[in-house]
């Protein structure tokens, strides 16, 4: 019996398989693309290859796409996962989830292994992975090299909440010759910026937190957040997988027939 989790998000298609043990066996990422059921389709068949036996197995999707899995037992969501995987990688039971996704940010709030609260913020909030997508390109960087860039840099801010208007910003500094690595401080700044602003509406702990999502292996940005909440952030590459391991651990609940939820409403 395998255990699988997709997490069909915005920007990125992750997978992630546990044996009967819970033991991580596989673990892949893809873009999402135009075509969330297209993207379904070739995870399915990497399934395959890989001698996974969909029928003998237990799917469960979350994600922006989790309703395009057509062969999923059940869709759960992103919140529950998110929270599942990270207590899952870091071995812990309490503590808060920053996942930065590809069109929203959510702070999630774990206590004795469930979440306590949550909050995302708007998608068109200049906090998330698009966001920096977005101004990396109009930097000609990628998004690792912005990230890193901007340890060389400072004394510049971007003050729009806004993503279309902070780019106009960004565009701005780069018309007056800013350099670059001020610049790209100025994002990093922005995104770390709004995560803050977003965990300061809950009641968070302030003890531990764990970065999931596509910054996970940005180690500026993690330093950052460390500076900025003054708590220790936990991070590193199984991050990104968080949803999908979340997503494969609510898989195997369901064979259990524990059916359970972690928090109210979700």
């Amino acid at each position: 019996m395998h255990y699988i989790g997709i997490d069909i998000g915005s920007t990125c298609a992750k997978l992630a398989v546990l044996g009967e043990s819970k033991e991580l066996l596989l673990t892949s990422v893809k873009p999402t693309g135009w075509d969330s059921f297209g993207t379904a389709g070739a995870i399915r068949k990497e399934l395959e290859e890989a001698g996974i036996d969909i029928d003998q197995s237990i799917c469960v999707a979350t994600g922006y796409g989790r309703v395009s899995v057509p062969y999923a037992d059940k869709t759960v969501t992103e919140i529950t996962c998110h929270a599942q995987g990270a207590m899952w990688i870091h071995k812990a039971s309490k503590g808060t989830v920053i996942d930065v996704g590809g069109q929203d940010t959510k702070i999630i709030c774990i206590e004795e292994g469930r979440v306590k609260d949550f909050l995302m913020n708007d998608k068109f909030s200049a906090g998330t992975g698009r966001f920096l997508e977005v101004m990396a390109n109009a930097m000609s960087l990628s998004p690792d090299s912005l990230c890193e860039m901007a340890r060389q840099g400072g004394g510049v801010g971007i003050s729009s909440m806004c993503t279309v208007f902070a780019e106009s910003e960004v565009v701005g500094l780069i018309g007056r010759g800013e350099k670059r690595e001020n610049i790209a401080f100025a994002i990093v700044e922005s995104i770390a910026d709004k995560v803050v602003s977003q965990s300061s509406r809950l009641e968070i702990s302030r003890e531990e937190a764990f970065l999931t999502g596509g910054l996970c292996e940005c180690a500026y940005f993690r330093d950052v957040l460390e500076k900025k909440l003054n708590c220790k952030v936990q991070a590193g590459p199984l991050g990104r997988f968080a949803g999908a391991i979340g997503a494969a651990l609510c898989a195997e609940r369901k064979r259990n027939g524990n059916h359970k939820r972690i928090a109210r409403g979700i």
